[in-house]
């Protein structure tokens, strides 16, 4: 459930501008989350491709706050490019 670069030019005004030494760009970025809720996978179980999990968690830990991933996730959905529920969340005791 990878965006396309043609789905992400129709989100990308929604997200921060990019500045600094950024390693991971935002599409991989995108893609790396959607990578995650599809599969259900832990941060650390992340392929390669997406880069290292550390830097994914820490943006996707400070969007989440600003409530950049809330836009996004509306938009993907109201754009029917992707739908992804994050509404659900499961967690394991044992």
């Amino acid at each position: 459930m990878n965006l396309t670069e043609a789905e992400y030019n129709r989100i990308k005004d929604l997200l921060p501008l990019q500045r600094g030494n950024v390693r991971v760009d935002n599409l991989t970025f995108l893609n790396a989350i959607l990578y995650a809720l599809e599969n259900g996978c832990k941060w650390r179980a992340l392929p390669k491709e997406y880069g290292q999990w550390s830097t994914i968690y820490k943006r996707f830990r400070r969007w989440s706050e600003n409530g950049v991933l809330d836009r996004v996730f509306t938009a993907l959905n109201e754009e029917r490019l992707k739908n992804a529920d994050v509404s659900v969340l499961s967690l394991d005791s044992t």
